[in-house]
């Protein structure tokens, strides 16, 4: 139940920042809006105010914003050419599109400024505690575990976990005997490194060097800021997570990062039940790394996404006249072919999990 009530939040309220971009700019720049839906499909529940019918519709994966005159081919009298998207300047019609991923990437640096400006901002605690002990490592053959903390290597004391690295690093792959504390008992442990390949964030190979096979635990502290400093902080965050998801696009292409990876509602889903547990801040946090990803991603150039429609606009404003109805049909087409295709395969990935987990238990 978790899982469902925090996927309709986060989804619902990452829907409605979107359209809602495109519903601002419309308005700013004149255009009427005819329908703002979360969901597509039939029409549950409806009300107009104005010009415009807001819907809430059956199928919940995405929304819309419909706006007067951006069919292809719709007939609009001369009086109403002053109202209609299709007549407005390409520079205009740039912005419209373009207000929906623009308004999901500030909603994620709101995100974060909360988060940081209640909660502070989190650092590292430099400790020599041991958080993962990889299956199968020198560090596991020897014995060591989780929650041990590391009080010195061959004699030498160690009081930060780069002290840690760098002993196992330089050791040339000899014997290094570790004293560690173990729920208050001190205890002696040699182990011997192991020369291992160094993986970077994405899974690629980036050099190797000798290891035990442990990593520093992951505990943070929180520092109180400002509200400056949390501001500053927030659109660090955010442009990182717009350079790692960008990355992660690069490198699924380059068959680095394995498309099996992809996820979909029902990973979603999962993660934020999880997140919900872990507490609210944990929520927000993931509604901001959902909210750079879902603006990210429709900036890519396909057809039927913004970032399709922002190439065409491109294209009409080096041109100085727009593409063919034709060829605007042809590529909408095979952006839906190629949508469909993915959601498929999300889909798929989501449910074999389900059913490796499934059969595992």
């Amino acid at each position: 139940m978790n899982s469902l009530l925090s996927f309709i939040l986060v989804l619902g309220v990452l829907i409605f920042v979107h359209e809602f971009g495109h519903f601002l700019f419309a308005k700013i720049f004149g255009v009427r809006v005819l329908k703002f839906s979360l969901g597509f499909g039939n029409k549950l529940i409806g009300r107009k105010w104005g010009d415009t019918e807001y819907l809430i519709s059956a199928f919940p994966l995405g929304g819309y914003v419909k706006m007067f005159g951006e069919q292809q081919g719709e007939e609009v009298s001369e009086e109403d050419k002053t109202i209609s998207f299709s007549h407005k300047p390409v520079w205009q019609r740039f912005g419209i599109v373009f207000g929906g991923p623009l308004f999901n990437l500030l909603f994620a640096v709101l995100l974060f400024f909360a988060i940081f400006s209640i909660a502070g901002l989190p650092e590292p605690v430099d400790n020599t505690l041991v958080g993962q002990v990889s299956p199968g490592s020198a560090a596991e053959k020897a014995g060591l575990q989780i929650n041990d903390v590391i009080l010195s290597i061959d004699g030498q004391e160690t009081t930060s976990w780069i002290q840690v690295s760098e002993m196992i690093k330089n050791s040339g792959g000899q014997e290094v005997e570790l004293v560690i504390n173990r729920d208050g008992t001190r205890m002696k442990i040699k182990a011997v490194p192991v020369m291992e390949k160094i993986k970077n964030l994405f899974g690629e190979d980036v050099g190797e060097r000798y290891l035990l096979g442990i990593t520093r635990s992951d505990e943070v502290d929180y520092r109180a800021v400002g509200i400056v400093e949390s501001a500053k902080a927030a659109f660090i965050q955010t442009w990182n997570l717009i350079y790692l998801t960008i990355m992660g696009i690069v490198k699924i292409v380059q068959r680095v990062i394995p498309a099996t990876e992809l996820g979909g509602p029902i990973r979603i889903a999962e993660i934020a039940g999880q997140q919900l547990e872990a507490g609210w801040m944990n929520l927000l946090y993931f509604m901001g790394l959902l909210s750079v990803n879902l603006g990210i991603l429709n900036l890519l150039p396909i057809p039927v996404l913004d970032g399709g429609h922002l190439v065409f606009l491109s294209v009409e404003a080096i041109r100085r006249k727009p593409l063919s109805d034709r060829v605007m049909e042809i590529s909408q087409k095979a952006g839906i072919a190629l949508l469909g295709s993915l959601m498929l395969f999300v889909f798929y990935n989501d449910i074999l999990r389900v059913v490796q987990r499934w059969m595992g238990s």
